[in-house]
């Protein structure tokens, strides 16, 4: 107990000389899902002057149909999440080193630096991270644009061979097709403009006529396209209402396609925000084994601000780490109440430190005073001391000033 008292003591001291920590912001409410107001004829009379202006324009109406949102800063926690096009949502910095290479790779695709991309590609191969099998199929990928034929074939064959049940073979297997029957010539600038104009052309038709753009969008879905292409046409998917558009994008989420375009889909049906979307996410994390699927439904669950799902997964998941990022959103929702009743039943001492973080970034002292006057734990309690002495807050001041007398 004289450790705590000391520690208040500092805690107390450092209050008086560091300035208020600003409130956190409340969450953004999200913003419903808006029709791609880009008119076919507009697209086409775009396209005889200047291609780049054609492609311009569908990515302003793409921008402007795609809602934003962004989680509050909060002390000590990153910002969780940026959705756009081509954005991707936050991840824990353990993770973010091998990740950021790889998808700063896939945005040299995007540019068609496809040098530069191979390079970071085999960064992501030779650590055999997680996504090798992928930056594997991207090389592949690359080194067919380029007219390097047999080496996009020679890196297929090595996906084959290192990772036998991955989830990229089908992909791989509609690229090698592509890379036989090529000329091993490099892709003319023409000829990959043409990719963009069709799915302008397809941005076009889906508001005049959905029925006949969808097979052409799984088209693009299943085919050798670069990765903005694929994201984008599933975005497109997500403007339409009938059951057919619903249908596929909930396959994609459930798996139908290669884990990036599957991240893809979880985070378009978090962004729905309703009860139906909810429970598919729920539905996929209860099926999945996979640990990164899991995080993506977690964050498309917070998307959704589904507090309820997160505290159920946060009850019973197993995992720690995964229940650390349950808990970790949690916070961002500001839901005090579920992580109190969490903080009792929970037994790994980092898991409890989360959820006093997730407190901290909630704003909620009165939440934390409770705990900390039940806590036995000189660590724990400690944790809580500290995280309290950051807040101006009668309720962190009192107890404070509780623990020196």
């Amino acid at each position: 107990m004289r450790s705590v008292v000391l520690f208040a003591l500092a805690a107390v001291t450092a209050m008086a000389q560091t300035p208020p920590v600003p409130p956190v912001a409340p969450l953004a409410p999200l913003a419903p899902l808006a029709p791609l107001d880009l008119d076919l004829d507009d697209v086409l009379a775009d396209i005889g002057p200047s291609v780049e202006a054609a492609i311009a324009r569908a990515d302003a109406a793409v921008a402007r149909a795609m809602p934003r949102f962004r989680a509050p800063a909060m002390p000590g926690i990153a910002p969780q999440v940026g959705v756009g096009v081509g954005i991707g949502i936050g991840r824990s910095r353990s993770r973010d080193s091998d990740d950021d290479v790889y998808d700063s790779a896939t945005r040299l695709l995007d540019e068609r630096r496809y040098d530069d991309a191979i390079a970071r590609f085999d960064r992501v191969i030779v650590a055999k991270t997680s996504r090798a099998d992928r930056a594997l199929y991207w090389k592949a990928y690359a080194l067919n644009r380029l007219g390097r034929r047999d080496e996009a074939l020679a890196a297929i064959a090595q996906l084959r061979k290192d990772y036998a049940s991955s989830r990229w073979l089908n992909d791989a297997q509609a690229l090698e097709a592509e890379a036989k029957q090529g000329s091993g010539q490099r892709v003319s600038p023409e000829a990959e403009a043409n990719e963009d104009l069709k799915l302008m052309a397809i941005n076009g038709l889906m508001s005049a006529d959905p029925e006949r753009a969808l097979p052409l969008l799984e088209g693009l879905l299943k085919g050798t396209t670069a990765p903005r292409l694929k994201d984008r046409a599933l975005f497109v998917i997500t403007q339409s209402n009938s059951p057919r558009a619903k249908q596929i994008l909930a396959d994609y989420a459930k798996g139908a396609g290669n884990p990036d375009l599957q991240a893809r889909a979880i985070r378009y049906v978090g962004m729905a925000g309703n009860t139906e979307s909810q429970q598919q996410l729920s539905s996929i994390y209860s099926f999945s084994s996979d640990p990164e699927v899991k995080r993506e439904v977690l964050r498309a669950l917070m998307l959704a601000r589904s507090r309820d799902a997160l505290f159920n997964i946060a009850k019973s998941e197993k995992d720690a780490d995964l229940r650390g990022e349950s808990i970790r959103l949690l916070g961002s929702l500001r839901a005090s109440e579920q992580l109190a009743q969490l903080y009792g039943a929970e037994s790994e001492i980092k898991v409890k430190q989360q959820i006093v973080r997730s407190l901290r970034g909630a704003n909620d002292a009165k939440a934390m005073v409770d705990i900390a006057r039940k806590e036995t734990n000189p660590e724990l309690k400690k944790s809580i001391v500290s995280n309290l002495a950051t807040m101006k807050s009668k309720e962190a001041t009192d107890y404070l000033m509780e623990l020196l007398k």
